[in-house]
């Protein structure tokens, strides 16, 4: 591909923000043009290689397999040209330019946010946005640079290392365990109310821990939030699971069986291997696995 071709860096950008979105409206919100300027690029593009790039319906465009064998080569040159502009514009030693992190609510909220100040002012023109899930956006689409999941990416050009072990517990208010029938064995759980994850909640099979410990629990209030269910279960409405770093600090939460329920699951970090070649992304990558690791030895 170049230019005696009729191809240039432009018009594959075009073509990545298409194959990322999905829309033509998509695209050009994220690029700032007009969508009839993504499809006269498109068109471009393909006539200069000589076939469709995109199956184009109702729902938006699905790239076809000729786009397909594209995707990675354009990512590729979209990874080198960034990784050029950090090193022109003299970046060698501070991370600096936009980061984009997904993560879940809490570990965002209660563990990440705190312990920033000194990754920002060692990397003082480094900006981090932090999406937080039950959002779940896209490392596909490039939505964000990196994610904080509970599985890690089961296909694609991906990196992804265990970031912390997770411990969820069972917890009561103290309201709520003077007003109900004792708690002796995981049997008398049965005739108990529970806080829980939205059901309807895109929220994957690592989530369901409540139905490991109760068959057809009794959920009588669900959220889509951590920090919701922590209110819930605060306010006795019913018992939850949560991870130690979940309720807040001076609670009178009860850990209920804390010898018989400990579920855990496992934190992993991902990144598209291509964007862990720049600065910027593999400095909050290391920031991300020393609080990890942090978190763990603690």
């Amino acid at each position: 591909m170049n230019a005696h071709h009729g191809t240039d860096w432009g018009d594959l950008r075009f073509f990545l923000e298409l194959a990322r979105t999905g829309t033509l409206l998509g695209a050009a919100r994220r690029l700032g043009v007009e969508h009839t300027t993504i499809a006269r690029r498109l068109d471009r593009l393909e006539a200069a290689l000589g076939t469709p790039l995109f199956d184009r319906h109702r729902g938006g465009c699905t790239p076809t397999e000729a786009g397909q064998a594209l995707l990675p080569h354009a990512e590729a040159m979209e990874s080198a040209l960034l990784a050029a502009r950090e090193e022109l514009g003299g970046q060698r030693i501070a991370a600096a330019g936009l980061v984009r992190l997904g993560a879940p609510e809490v570990f965002g909220t209660r563990l990440l946010t705190p312990a920033l100040p000194p990754l920002l002012d060692a990397h003082p023109e480094l900006q981090l946005e932090l999406l937080l899930l039950p959002r779940f956006p896209s490392l596909a689409s490039r939505e964000v640079d990196l994610a904080v999941t509970l599985s890690p990416p089961e296909a694609g050009r991906y990196v992804a290392v265990p970031l912390l072990e997770l411990h969820y517990r069972l917890y009561a208010s103290p309201d709520y365990l003077a007003t109900h029938p004792p708690i002796r064995h995981r049997t008398d759980l049965a005739s108990h109310r529970f806080v829980d994850y939205a059901q309807d909640t895109p929220m994957g099979d690592a989530l369901r821990y409540l139905d490991e410990l109760v068959a057809a629990p009794r959920r009588v209030f669900t959220a889509s939030g951590m920090l919701a269910q922590c209110a819930a279960i605060e306010a006795g409405i019913g018992l939850g699971m949560m991870t130690d770093y979940v309720p807040p600090a001076g609670h009178d939460l009860v850990i209920v069986l804390p010898d018989e329920i400990d579920v855990r699951r496992t934190l992993w970090l991902s990144a598209p291997a291509d964007l862990l070649r720049l600065k910027r992304v593999r400095v909050v990558w290391d920031f991300l696995r020393e609080l990890g690791a942090g978190i763990t030895s603690g």
